[in-house]
């Protein structure tokens, strides 16, 4: 693929989760795709959380960061008008800070696929009506 993976919270958290239901899904997708996968600082937060809460070092997730295989792609002080207006257009959702974060990163970085296990990237889309290009295993 010529473009951008953004990465979301699920495939990045299976990735370091050995018993978890995607987890060969995740490497899969690690090798297939070249790095850096783009991410925001909400998803890496996220990440870090639900990898600390299941038992599992947090700072494995930092490492690839640290490595150049995940990079923070947008500051969200840069973007807060256009999430703020997706968190208006997605209430009834609702969408997280992550979730709008990488709708507005689909948008910003084009072309690109969003990496997840999300279903309501379904539903959300970029630029108000464009389906948002993803790879998931739903």
């Amino acid at each position: 693929m010529n473009g951008h993976i953004i990465l979301d919270t699920g495939p990045w958290v299976a990735l370091h989760c050995s018993g978890d239901t995607y987890h060969a899904w995740a490497k899969a997708q690690f090798s297939q795709y070249s790095a850096p996968f783009f991410t925001c600082e909400a998803v890496v937060a996220e990440v870090c959380f639900l990898l600390s809460r299941s038992g599992f070092d947090p700072s494995r997730a930092l490492a690839l960061i640290e490595r150049g295989v995940v990079q923070v792609a947008m500051s969200l002080s840069d973007q807060v008008r256009a999430v703020r207006e997706l968190f208006c257009r997605y209430d009834n959702v609702p969408a997280s800070l992550a979730d709008a974060c990488l709708v507005r990163m689909s948008e910003l970085h084009n072309p690109c696929l969003v990496l997840t296990l999300d279903s309501d990237f379904f539903v959300y889309r970029r630029h108000g009506n464009q389906v948002i290009p993803m790879v998931s295993p739903l």
